[in-house]
């Protein structure tokens, strides 16, 4: 399960990716007993209150969530709770609130790819061991849902195709996005910010430490540069995060709906 690729998000940062705990290689000696459980289990997000997402989904993105910029590689997420460890969009069963946009990020896991530390620059297809989803195919008379293997003997099943694809088209996309924030970070268009939001109740909590795309700035660029932003593909992205500010209003909603869920079942 291999690609050539360049930098993977795993390598943008020495700490594991959101989300990941054990990633492992994919392999037949090592996975060919192994497969994923079919349901849709979100539980592993219900504590992300931000999580990567890339340009290519952000016009969907963008009708639910804020969308800002975080770390010193301002790579792009969207905010997804007004509270430390809190994902308002994921319900105590795990479910993903509808009819909101689950980023891909979210729906790629548990599967990543990462580089091969045998082969520096090759990426190869890995799949989260610590997730509960990987289990032996030998429990599947035992539970509801179905049980898709990665492996049949030594070859990859359709599922661990659909994945590496999955995974591949993700690496592109992320790739690309980056160049864009690159791009739009090299004529200066970041300022740090920070988000009031006012709760149903008045409960008023301060969301830090993110930047976003100064809006002034980017009206005050010259033709050149604006021409340049749009060669790159870079417009997109900048046009769907400035929407996406209306949807901080839709947080507050979903954080109201939540308190109302509590008061209800407590």
């Amino acid at each position: 399960m291999a690609d050539n690729g360049a930098t993977t998000e795993a390598a943008a940062s020495e700490a594991l990716p959101l989300f990941y705990a054990r990633p492992e290689a994919l392999n037949p000696v090592r996975h060919g007993s192994l497969g994923l459980t079919a349901r849709s289990d979100f539980s592993f997000a219900r504590s992300a209150h931000a999580i990567p997402v890339v340009a290519s989904e952000m016009p969907a993105a963008m009708r639910s969530y804020p969308i800002v910029f975080i770390g010193s590689g301002k790579a792009p997420v969207i905010i997804t709770g007004v509270r430390q460890n809190e994902n308002l969009f994921v319900d105590t069963d795990g479910r993903w609130t509808a009819p909101h946009y689950i980023p891909a990020y979210v729906r790629r896991y548990p599967f990543i790819l990462a580089e091969d530390p045998k082969a520096p620059g090759r990426l190869t297809l890995c799949v989260d061991r610590a997730s509960d989803r990987v289990v032996e195919q030998v429990l599947a008379p035992l539970r509801e849902d179905k049980i898709a293997p990665f492996f049949n003997g030594t070859e990859p099943t359709e599922a661990t195709k659909q994945a590496l694809a999955f995974c591949n088209q993700f690496q592109i996309d992320f790739r690309a996005t980056r160049e864009m924030v690159e791009k739009i970070d090299a004529h200066g268009l970041f300022a740090p910010r920070q988000s009031k939001v006012t709760l149903e109740g008045g409960e008023v909590l301060n969301l830090t430490d993110f930047q976003v795309i100064d809006e002034e700035a980017f009206n005050k660029l010259s033709d050149a540069a604006f021409l340049d932003l749009r060669k790159s593909g870079a417009l997109g992205l900048l046009y769907c995060h400035l929407a996406s500010t209306n949807s901080w209003t839709s947080l507050v909603h979903q954080a109201s709906l939540r308190k109302a869920d509590g008061a209800r079942s407590g």
